[in-house]
């Protein structure tokens, strides 16, 4: 499926507070894919649980990344009390529960996630001729206006700088 590209220059709008996410593994012993599948094959189903009850669960969007080593998910979240009821929920406990299981007395496999709380007006964003991307996925995607043409403007109007 193709997405669609937003000609021109984008933003956007930054009226409500945001979490973002960052979760991921890394890959200690390439050979011991016994120990690591487990804790990668869990994150399918939470993604799919995710996108499919967004508006209940809080959830806003993300994007994947994967290295040689190395995988990152970038999330987007409407609130920490959301982000921290879907670590408490039984899809997600169950994974955590294999992964204890399976991986946590072994360093073949590790784990690590980052929170960060951004306050609205605090954050800001550009996009040139890109498909919904990111915070863009996650908030309202608008063009640039002449008067939040550059990042310290954008970060200004909201009294950040």
């Amino acid at each position: 499926m193709k997405k669609q590209v937003y000609s021109g220059r984008y933003t956007v709008e930054n009226e409500e507070d945001i979490v973002v996410f960052l979760i991921g593994m890394r890959i200690n012993r390439r050979l011991a894919v016994h120990k690591w599948f487990p804790v990668f094959s869990a994150m399918p189903g939470m993604i799919k649980e995710l996108y499919t009850h967004k508006d209940t669960l809080g959830f806003l969007s993300m994007e994947n990344y994967f290295g040689l080593r190395t995988t990152l998910m970038v999330q987007y979240w409407r609130s920490t009390e959301d982000l921290l009821a879907y670590a408490r929920g039984k899809q997600h406990l169950a994974a955590w529960k294999v992964f204890n299981q399976k991986a946590s007395s072994t360093d073949a496999v590790g784990i690590y996630h980052e929170t960060y709380v951004i306050p609205k007006g605090n954050y800001e964003a550009i996009y040139a001729n890109m498909p919904l991307y990111g915070l863009a996925k996650a908030n309202k995607h608008i063009p640039v206006s002449p008067k939040c043409t550059t990042a310290k403007q954008r970060l200004k109007k909201n009294k950040v700088i």
